[in-house]
């Protein structure tokens, strides 16, 4: 049987759940640069691909291969159970410059070779960091951000549920249950389609287990002590993730939020400009920025700006008021 992290009574007090913007990134970026027609994110990828055509991200693409080994330092230990992207975003420009080197090491090895941007991280990590760190927000801001409340929702309903399971069942059900490539043997997490062998002699204590809507099929692991060792796995409800709320049956909202809001709520299901809005609807651009900012201030709508422009999208609490108005 392949090795697996022990857990002592120690292991299982450190163990923790936390949600990570930075595990979205890697993940979602190799699907974008994949070309593959993802029967689950097609929705998302049909949005982001456009916007992100005109946009140079060589740094961050060099550092995520198509395939294979990412560099830990891009995913540094959350602190906070729902660590946000500013916050990891210091702890990556914190990263001693050792080791910056010795991760590209390892990815030079395992790619056979450093792309010309990577090499230039290697020799001057202080001074290119920076750099990564700024494609890393672009990215976010285009690809990530506009969907966040979106995605936060289905991971924090995972979370919900896996401390349910942990207080009606126990942790070993819970970690039995992660995934199909997850046992836990007695007192042993193993996973069973890792490339290399996992043991607590090469792993820190404990376990942060940090749901996932982009990680693919199977788990991701970060083992890098002393951190506690870190297992992305996909979230519970991700096949819901994209479904649209239809507008109709949404005269019950209009009620109260009136015509123009609700049907610029409507039409936020896809994050759009005030240019798309206002050509969509036949309103006037005055009129959806007026509208958009009053919808922001009811905690309705995120702006989130992407290159000249400002997308906008619906928050979580418009979402549930269009299901509980349509439903």
């Amino acid at each position: 049987m392949a090795e697996g992290l022990v857990f002592s009574v120690r292991d299982l007090a450190h163990m923790r759940f936390a949600v990570s913007p930075m595990w979205e990134v890697g993940p979602s970026l190799r699907l974008l640069r994949s070309g593959v027609d993802h029967p689950v994110h097609r929705r998302w990828v049909e949005q982001v691909r456009p916007r992100l055509a005109a946009v140079g991200l060589g740094r961050l693409a060099e550092l995520v291969p198509p395939s294979g080994y990412v560099p830990d330092f891009l995913n540094p230990t959350p602190v906070a159970p729902s660590a946000d992207l500013a916050a990891e975003l210091d702890a990556i420009l914190a990263t001693p410059a050792e080791r910056v080197r010795r991760d590209l090491d390892r990815l030079r090895r395992e790619q056979r070779g450093l792309g010309p941007r990577a090499e230039a991280l290697y020799a001057r990590p202080e001074a290119r960091l920076a750099g990564v760190a700024e494609e890393i927000r672009l990215y976010w801001e285009l690809a990530l951000a506009p969907y966040w409340a979106r995605i936060r929702a289905v991971l924090d309903a995972d979370v919900a549920h896996r401390a349910r399971q942990v207080a009606e069942r126990g942790a070993a059900h819970l970690l039995g249950g992660l995934h199909a490539s997850v046992r836990w043997d007695e007192d042993t997490l193993r996973l069973l389609r890792r490339p290399g062998a996992l043991s607590r002699a090469t792993a820190g204590q404990g376990l942060l287990l940090i749901p996932s809507v982009f990680t693919g099929p199977t788990p991701f692991t970060r083992v890098t002590p002393p951190d506690p060792p870190q297992l992305a796995y996909p979230a519970r409800g991700i096949g819901h993730l994209w479904e649209t709320a239809s507008g109709a049956g949404s005269e019950a909202l209009t009620a109260v939020l009136g015509r123009t809001r609700t049907r610029l709520l409507v039409e936020l299901d896809t994050p759009a400009s005030t240019t798309e809005l206002a050509r969509r609807t036949g309103i006037s651009p005055a009129a959806v920025s007026e509208n958009l900012t009053a919808l922001r201030n009811a905690g309705l709508a995120t702006a989130h700006r992407a290159g000249r422009s400002v997308l906008y999208a619906r928050t979580a609490t418009a979402d549930a008021l269009l299901t509980a108005a349509t439903g």
